[in-house]
């Protein structure tokens, strides 16, 4: 007999489809476990928030942010937002409590944009990729020019 995955019952009918054919049902659990719906729900919110900071933004400890990427959960109810903020660490702290605090403001406004059942809860986090990438180009300038 077939198991069931992520502890649900097969229909009869994916489960004789799955005897008909060659493929096994741990393969048809996993095809509906990876679904690219959580992708195109972050990339949805990635543009929503990015065009929020671009004009709608009123909170003036927001720097000049960009937003690199979101990471969403597999069941939508939580955001990742990964921004860069340019400026000292200090205006990075500051970018980021009122991020923080308009959290709320532009969940409400996804909610509104996406037609999602939830709107996910953001989260936003300092991505410093940017950074270790310039750190590293710099080093190696100076590593070329230790050479010459």
């Amino acid at each position: 007999m077939l198991r069931a995955c992520s502890a649900r019952r097969m229909s009869w009918w994916r489960a004789r489809t799955a005897r008909a054919s060659s493929i096994p049902a741990r393969a048809i659990c996993d095809m509906r476990r990876h679904s690219h719906r959580p992708e195109r729900v972050s990339e949805l919110i990635r543009q929503a928030v990015g065009a929020f900071l671009t004009g709608d933004v009123r909170d003036p400890r927001i720097g000049f942010v960009t937003v690199i990427g979101v990471d969403v959960s597999a069941d939508l109810s939580h955001a990742k937002v990964r921004v860069s903020v340019m400026g000292t660490e200090e205006e990075k702290a500051k970018s980021l409590e009122g991020l923080a605090s308009a959290a709320r403001f532009l969940r409400a406004q996804l909610s509104k944009e996406l037609h999602l059942r939830t709107s996910p809860e953001l989260h936003f986090h300092l991505d410093r990729g940017l950074e270790h990438a310039q750190h590293i180009d710099r080093v190696l300038k100076e590593l070329k020019e230790s050479d010459d």
